[in-house]
């Protein structure tokens, strides 16, 4: 499963990048005035940091000034992968960029059936939102699984991307249905290093170094 990390924050990014583990990157526009930043600036600096996909918002509504929007932002970068909505002027954006080649993620879907309309649209990428999804009373990792087995059922080529990640169980249960992608802020990813025992195991192992009096090199 790749591993997405879903920020504008730079220095989040490098840091995640240098262990070797990250492949993409989301933003979306609240991340954005998060940071504080200009979008374009923001954007293309991401873009150099990795070499996996960086997911860029459009913010038009109607299908012709998306294609406006997309055509600037694919222009930041070849990594740059165009983020739409799902509704009906985002999926009819998504199977333009995608027919002339550019990577496209269509985001909040929260049915099935959106999914399926975002896998026949040729989309990269679709991004359910289990955690958003869970708030609201309803099963977001059942939505995972639908999703994988209509997307097995007609061999589509479409990642499944899961966003809205909130906690370590939801990287686990997305990597467990075979999702092709996760993407979670900073801090859930640091999160997955964590345990009790590794803790204990390291401080162990160092007293018992430190009383053969011993140093490497």
């Amino acid at each position: 499963m790749k591993f997405f990390v879903d920020t504008a924050d730079t220095k989040d990014i490098a840091e995640l990048a240098a262990t070797g583990l990250l492949d993409g990157v989301t933003t979306n526009p609240s991340l954005i005035h998060k940071s504080g930043r200009d979008f374009m600036d923001v954007t293309k600096e991401i873009c150099g940091l990795v070499d996996g996909p960086v997911s860029a918002e459009v913010v038009a509504l109607d299908h012709p000034t998306m294609m406006k929007e997309a055509d600037i932002l694919r222009k930041i970068a070849d990594n740059v992968c165009i983020k739409v909505p799902l509704t009906i002027d985002g999926l009819k954006t998504c199977k333009a960029l995608t027919s002339e080649g550019t990577m496209v993620n269509v985001t909040l879907c929260f049915s099935a059936n959106q999914a399926l309309l975002a896998a026949k649209a040729g989309a990269t990428f679709v991004s359910p939102f289990v955690g958003r999804h869970d708030d609201n009373g309803f099963d977001g990792m059942a939505l995972i699984e639908d999703i994988r087995l209509i997307y097995d059922n007609y061999d589509f080529g479409t990642e499944i991307l899961v966003a809205s990640v909130r906690h370590p169980i939801h990287v686990l249960q997305s990597a467990k249905i075979g999702a092709d992608v996760m993407t979670a802020p900073p801090a859930v990813i640091r999160s997955l290093f964590n345990h009790v025992l590794t803790d204990k195991g390291i401080a162990g192992f160092l007293a018992d170094w430190e009383k053969t009096g011993q140093k490497i090199g």
